[in-house]
């Protein structure tokens, strides 16, 4: 199905003739597995009730053009609709260079997914009463230093907190590894605000980090054990936790990125223990399925709580933000969407729910940077359809 993906696509080794002719037996070695590897991960996760064989044919065939449009090594995708996961499979290379096929079982990091999962820990502590979203961020992360103004949890639900984002590559390249929620804070905590709280968005991982650590305070848990317990448990997300370096994680894809010449090589080395709660997660695409439709269901929070969390915010001056708590709140075609996105090193990824047609999809490619969006909008225009 993107049989033609590596075709050219390597960075070449060695010089001369030798160089040439290792490079030519390299492709044409790496054209002969994707074509097998493809043929693989063309089987979908069985399920009781599937989609409809010609829906099924035509978003595998959307995944397959934009995959090799854009020269993406692979992809995981799953569906539901009905508010049943229906479909799940994987298309093309999860490790290039040891001919890995991408499955529906195949784990890739969430990048900024993991909002709405620390978004949904922290409301729930909410509906037990444990945490008051207008309450000052440090009630709960007592190590935060008092700011000019005060920052409140609903604010950071919705990045109108002015804490600051990454500043520079060495922050979001890090490699340093973490082994607690508190830790990671002295990256940002002494910094000035951006901005008076709740006059301006600016999106931030660097807010979930105090979430994440109001979470672990509040709930007298460490965060990772909270959201396995709370969340991934009853939301029935088997393959999902932390995305630890030192972790053997069954499954796992290798990230990539495209160089400047767009040849696909390895992506850049990066812990991200340094913001769990705002983008150090991995899962599979059916996780994030399982997780929208939990979230929809009423399995984690009450249906009340749901449309808040779902809501856009708005700043002081009554401007909607189109970002809810931990959300992204939006229309597609004149229907209601919520979701998230997600981007890091190796990664692109896209989670959408149209609560009213109890519709969800998940995308997550192993490529940085990938452009996912006409993909996932062909989707959505297949799944809406009658």
């Amino acid at each position: 199905m993107v049989s033609d993906l590596h075709s050219g696509q390597y960075p070449l080794a060695g010089n001369g003739a030798h160089r040439t002719a290792t490079s030519t037996r390299r492709r044409a070695i790496m054209s002969r597995m994707t074509r097998r590897l493809t043929l693989l991960t063309l089987f979908p996760l069985v399920l009781l009730a599937q989609l409809p064989p010609e829906k099924r044919s035509r978003i595998e065939q959307a995944i397959s053009t934009e995959m090799s449009r854009n020269s993406i090594p692979g992809v995981s995708a799953a569906v539901a609709t009905g508010s049943t996961l229906k479909w799940a499979a994987g298309f093309g290379t999860a490790d290039l260079e040891n001919f890995v096929p991408v499955t529906a079982s195949t784990v890739i990091r969430l990048g900024s997914i993991s909002k709405p999962v620390t978004a949904v820990a922290v409301l729930q502590l909410v509906e037990s009463g444990r945490i008051d979203l207008d309450a000052g961020i440090e009630r709960y992360v007592p190590s935060m230093p008092a700011k000019q103004w005060p920052v409140t949890v609903r604010q950071l639900l919705g990045h109108l907190g002015g804490i600051r984002h990454y500043s520079g590559t060495e922050e979001m390249d890090s490699t340093r590894h973490y082994t607690d929620r508190i830790a990671p804070l002295k990256i940002f905590q002494a910094d000035p605000l951006i901005a008076e709280p709740g006059t301006q968005y600016h999106y931030t991982s660097y807010g979930f980090n105090l979430l994440g650590a109001a979470v672990e305070i509040a709930s007298g848990m460490k965060f990772t054990d909270y959201i396995r317990e709370r969340i991934f448990m009853p939301a029935r997300m088997e393959h999902i936790g932390p995305d630890d370096v030192y972790s053997i994680i069954p499954h796992r894809a290798r990230g990539y990125r495209l160089s400047a010449a767009k040849q696909i090589e390895n992506c850049s080395l990066a812990d991200t223990s340094n913001k769990i709660p705002g983008g150090g997660l991995s899962a599979t695409a059916t996780d994030l399925v399982n997780f929208a439709l939990a979230a929809k269901s009423g399995r984690l929070l009450k249906d009340e709580t749901v449309r808040m969390m779902w809501t856009s915010q708005k700043l002081r001056d009554g401007t909607p933000t189109r970002y809810g708590m931990g959300w992204v709140s939006g229309e597609f075609e004149g229907r209601r969407t919520v979701g998230h996105g997600g981007g890091q090193q190796g990664t692109t990824t896209y989670l959408q729910l149209f609560p009213e047609e109890g519709i969800a999809f998940a995308l997550m490619a192993n490529l940085e940077a990938a452009k996912l969006t006409d993909m996932r909008d062909r989707i959505a225009r297949i799944l809406l359809e009658p």
